[in-house]
């Protein structure tokens, strides 16, 4: 396994998803994109990645959502959803994951999620 450098590749995927995670709460989505471009085998990201539970996730998108709502008090229901919703779009969160944040946040406005 050393020879190949399968070793290397998941140390260096591990700390590259810690990281990433951690510092610029990053979705796994991204995390792997990032990974896989770098020439990481699948196998290395994939153990890397199954580090962070879907919990995990789900707290990291919630805590950017509030962070995000807390600056937004005057705007309107709508634009404060939409802004939340691109914010978590770009750090590759899933639409499951995007519209169970806004429930949580509670922002009421006239469309349906």
């Amino acid at each position: 396994m050393q020879e190949a450098g399968l070793v290397n590749d998941a140390e260096f995927a591990k700390a590259w998803t810690q990281s990433r995670h951690t510092s610029k709460k990053l979705s796994k989505r991204i995390i792997a994109g990032e990974l896989r471009t770098r020439g990481v085998d699948q196998n290395s990201i994939d153990e890397a990645l199954d580090e962070i539970d879907d919990e995990d996730e789900y707290r990291m998108a919630f805590s950017l959502a509030m962070k995000k709502y807390s600056t937004m008090s005057r705007l309107d229901a709508e634009v404060q959803i939409r802004r939340i919703q691109s914010l978590l779009q770009r750090k590759g969160f899933n639409f499951g994951v995007i519209g169970r944040v806004i429930r949580e946040l509670d922002i009421h406005s006239g469309e349906q999620l």
